[in-house]
């Protein structure tokens, strides 16, 4: 999972969608608070980070990432419009990993994101291709089929799909799924999420009998995938 904190929308969900299609789970975040609420959840495995945020600035979140040893060793890339010399020493010197001046490009940034994953020995870019059961997500080519015939999904169809089979065994809450696949922007009830799955469910079992059991509600909780055993 790689976390962005960037309060410019635009620019910050641009970068995640950008970083899903390479094939990394990736959630954004528009200033602090909320980002260290998601990793008191669930820590990442990597951190982009912009600098000028609003209360809380990226140095000052960078700080108390170094100084909490569950954090201590996260790599953090800085992406901000700061790219002086001056700016990036001060961004390494403070702790950062790597630093990256807007504009950038999303191939280097994908670039830089793996080689800082292998250098750090986190895994890098996640499965291209997916399989549940019956069920295949292949996340460059965008498809899906269930026992080899193909399923036509709606783009948040196949998003909630692939969040939930890349996470295949792991309960994920209706707030996370939410986060996940509309952004951490969108503003709505939950019940969105579980609109979404019984239209996924009736798609599945209209290709074959019985797939529609691999997406599992937990009461009160949330949703996860499970192979058939």
């Amino acid at each position: 999972m790689i976390y962005y904190v960037e309060d410019d929308t635009n620019i910050r969900d641009l970068t995640v969608y950008a970083l899903r299609q390479a094939g990394f789970e990736a959630q954004g975040f528009p200033a602090a608070e909320e980002f260290f609420v998601a990793c008191r959840e669930r820590l990442p495995e990597l951190v982009l980070l912009d600098i000028m945020l609003p209360e809380v600035d990226g140095l000052e979140i960078l700080h108390v990432l170094r100084d909490d040893p569950a954090t201590k060793s996260l790599p953090v890339m800085m992406l901000t419009a700061k790219g002086t010399e001056f700016d990036t020493v001060c961004g390494l010197d403070a702790g950062a990993d790597d630093y990256l001046a807007k504009p950038f490009g999303m191939m280097e940034l994908v670039s830089r994101v793996n080689a800082l994953l292998r250098r750090a020995g986190a895994p890098a870019a996640a499965r291209d291709e997916l399989t549940c059961g019956p069920v295949v997500l292949t996340v460059s080519a965008h498809t899906v089929s269930v026992g080899g015939q193909p399923v036509a999904l709606t783009l948040k169809e196949f998003d909630l799909l692939r969040a939930l089979m890349q996470n295949e065994g792991r309960v994920l809450s209706r707030r996370q799924l939410l986060e996940d696949v509309w952004g951490v922007t969108y503003v709505g009830e939950t019940r969105t999420v579980d609109v979404h799955v019984q239209t996924l469910r009736q798609k599945l079992a209209a290709a074959s009998d019985g797939a529609d059991a691999l997406i599992q509600t937990v009461r009160g909780v949330g949703y996860c995938v499970k192979s058939p055993a």
